[in-house]
């Protein structure tokens, strides 16, 4: 995973603090398709981790806001493969940033809504402020879930709140499944090489260039060329075939968070369409 202090400030020390890798966007092929610019809007910084304050298409502005990170962020630990939380109290802050990358706000908790590590990597928390609360006092609105899969050779932004620091690159391609020490994550996506994520930037919400709304959640990287070990994950095909990829960093569908989020922006594991994992 991309702990936040395993071989970060290393990485930093190489690579520069503040600096974005200079890389060309590929923004589409239609050119009646003008790119949304992606900033740090609506992005928080845990303690541990990056997230981002998120919306489904139908919340409305006075539901609870909920923040997105990964399972592996959430301050109990990692959760063991098969676990999943659902309704955990939990008071946690999070420091909002404006589209600078300032923080305006500390936003807090009222509980891990949801959080597992097994088929993805997500946690969501639920937030004492509403939608209509945090756009009203600090002129951030929350990112929006793209309920659509995404699709490959597509540009995105992996935005991290923790290092206030953008990625661009595109999305590779898919791995059937993810494997990295005990966990396995389904349709992982996979990022082409710019996207080189750093210890900190797990939770970071990843971006389509093209809409400006979050299709996946940055999570994981093959740091030193092993394989299926911890924070060296390998592919695993269909057919079950394992493939390495040293340096080559992933995140986490979230188009299959969208059906399993109900009225009042409650997690509801049993509507129709909702294949996340139960308890």
């Amino acid at each position: 995973m991309n702990k936040p202090l395993v071989g970060a400030l290393l990485a930093l020390a190489f690579l520069g603090a503040g600096a974005a890798p200079a890389v060309a966007v590929n923004a589409s092929a239609d050119p009646q398709v003008r790119v949304k610019a992606v900033d740090f809007a609506g992005t928080v910084a845990l303690s541990n981790c990056s997230g981002s304050v998120v919306r489904m298409p139908a919340s409305e502005s006075d539901d609870p806001a909920l923040v997105l990170s990964n399972g592996h962020c959430i301050e109990s630990g990692f959760p063991a493969a098969g676990q999943v939380i659902v309704d955990q109290p939990s008071s946690r802050t999070f420091g909002l940033l404006n589209s600078a990358g300032t923080r305006v706000a500390t936003l807090r908790a009222s509980k891990i809504a949801y959080a597992t590590m097994t088929d993805t990597d997500v946690s969501l928390y639920q937030l004492t402020s509403t939608y209509a609360q945090i756009q009203s006092s600090y002129g951030i609105s929350a990112l929006e879930l793209n309920a659509a899969r995404p699709v490959a050779g597509t540009a995105i932004k992996v935005v991290s709140g923790y290092w206030k620091r953008i990625y661009s690159c595109n999305i590779d391609g898919f791995a059937y499944r993810l494997k990295e020490g005990q966990w396995t994550w389904k349709d992982s996506v996979r990022y082409t090489s710019s996207c080189n994520t750093i210890g900190g930037t797990s939770g970071s919400p990843v971006i389509d260039n093209a809409t400006g709304k979050v299709v996946a959640v940055n999570n994981t990287g093959n740091e030193d060329g092993g394989r299926c070990t911890d924070n060296n994950p390998c592919e695993v095909a269909a057919n079950g075939t394992v493939t390495v990829r040293p340096g080559i960093n992933y995140g986490q569908q979230t188009y299959g968070i969208v059906p399993c989020v109900g009225l009042d922006n409650k997690i509801d594991l049993g509507r129709a369409g909702c294949a996340l994992p139960k308890p």
